[in-house]
């Protein structure tokens, strides 16, 4: 058992998602992941769910913003760095060529929220914590194990992330030509960044192409947030019995295990990762 109560500044503290059938999800995912939940009321008369592996809570599920709701909006992961000064980080973002997208904000006593782009997209939620330090457990089955920001642009994006959070890289040549790059606290791997795939200048688009396959690779951007679990394969095959879209096949990763990537009920992306 890997259990935490804080977090250093620029580590992956924390997700949540913004579903719009928080019900639904959390049915979906108790099947998956074993979650067992504490509902509670949102200022608008609504209510969230914190998420638990015994009782350390691991993740929230959440409605959606209204403006998201009114669009009909799939459901979405949001990763969250740890940050000493979440004022300081705002400020700092444009001049890092990022944008504030969001904050900062007080949530309660529970800590201050800012949400920021880096250069070539993928929102990223920035903590500062209060009562609420991130999620209770790390890498192991039913909880939060890794995260990577899938972007067009992943040089300009670590850059940022070096500049606002102080991160080490380490880069791993890939076989493509590509480099993805791990960026670092106090020695440890903390996230990932991977360019986005190309798609093959010399291929024309399909003319019969339908909504799947043009709205598959908006799938594959922004920030991929990855659950640990003792099996992959069974974890896909209780997703699939709950409703999930295999998007990635379980596939043998290169540091041990295998993953495998899904689409739940209410189109949220996540993947799940052998620990």
């Amino acid at each position: 058992m890997v259990q935490r109560n804080g977090y250093n500044h620029g580590e992956v503290c924390w997700t949540d998602v913004q579903t719009p059938d928080v019900a639904a999800a959390k049915s979906f995912y108790a099947a998956v992941f074993g979650w067992r939940y504490e509902d509670l009321p949102t200022p608008d008369g609504r209510s969230y769910s914190k998420a638990f592996l015994d009782d350390d809570v691991v993740a929230v599920i959440a409605p959606q913003p209204p403006d998201q709701e009114a669009a009909s909006a799939p459901a979405q992961w949001n990763v969250y760095l740890a940050a000493d000064d979440a004022r300081a980080i705002a400020e700092e973002t444009p001049l890092a060529g990022g944008t504030v997208q969001f904050g900062p904000e007080e949530v309660g006593d529970t800590g201050t929220m800012v949400f920021v782009e880096p250069p070539g997209g993928g929102a990223t939620g920035v903590w500062l914590a209060g009562t609420h330090p991130g999620s209770g457990r790390y890498g192991e089955p039913g909880a939060f194990s890794w995260a990577e920001l899938v972007t067009p642009q992943p040089a300009a994006a670590v850059g940022f992330f070096q500049r606002l959070f102080g991160h080490d890289v380490t880069e791993y040549p890939q076989d493509d030509g590509g480099t993805y790059t791990t960026l670092m606290v106090d020695g440890a791997e903390v996230a990932g960044v991977a360019p986005a795939p190309s798609l093959d200048e010399d291929m024309e688009p399909e003319e019969d192409a339908g909504p799947e396959e043009e709205t598959q690779s908006g799938d594959e951007l922004g920030w991929q947030v990855y659950f640990g679990v003792s099996s992959v394969s069974e974890a896909v095959l209780a997703a699939v019995a709950a409703g999930a879209e295999v998007l990635v096949e379980p596939e043998f990763a290169e540091d041990g295990g295998s993953i495998a990537t899904l689409k739940d009920p209410q189109g949220g992306v996540f993947s799940v990762l052998e620990v």
